[in-house]
């Protein structure tokens, strides 16, 4: 066997989650679209909110504990980067939809599609991209390491079989 040899079976990289995962969630969301229809349907038109201050001081506090996460674990160059800038970028996105969709009047309606636009829709977009280079040079390093081994031990089995 030559050391270049790719004829050895290598068994498929296991799933990062069982097969049922993804038809389960499929099923949730389609069931999911009647439900958004009841509530088209059923919802008020405008309700008064008992802990609307307390609602988006929380939202924000949360934001800001993702911001901070994204950035600390960036920073410290950690592989697991993508999980905290995909949850900073959906929040960002939903804070930008629901100050566009809560705001009253014209004032406050165009600093939510300012803020939106120049703030919160960009850095969500950066986020997403960070989460996204960050697996894409999680998965060659990891390319990387199986070839090295994968060579190590083509190269252990081309020694062995000289002798």
């Amino acid at each position: 066997m030559s050391v270049s040899d790719t004829s050895v079976a290598h068994p498929p990289a296991p799933s990062p989650v069982p097969r049922w995962i993804g038809p389960t969630f499929i099923a949730l969301a389609v069931l999911t679209v009647p439900w958004i229809g009841v509530l088209a349907m059923t919802l008020p038109k405008h309700q008064y909110a008992g802990h609307y201050r307390l609602a988006w001081v929380g939202f924000d506090v949360l934001l800001v504990i993702m911001l901070a996460r994204t950035g600390w674990v960036a920073w410290r160059g950690r592989d697991h980067v993508q999980l905290p800038a995909v949850m900073t970028g959906t929040l960002l996105v939903v804070d930008a939809w629901f100050d566009i969709m809560t705001s009253h009047g014209r004032d406050q309606m165009l600093t939510a599609f300012g803020s939106a636009l120049l703030i919160e829709v960009p850095l969500a977009a950066l986020c997403f991209w960070i989460a996204r280079h960050a697996e894409r040079v999680r998965r060659d390093r990891l390319r990387w390491a199986l070839r090295r081994a994968r060579d190590g031990v083509d190269l252990e089995r081309a020694r062995l079989s000289a002798q």
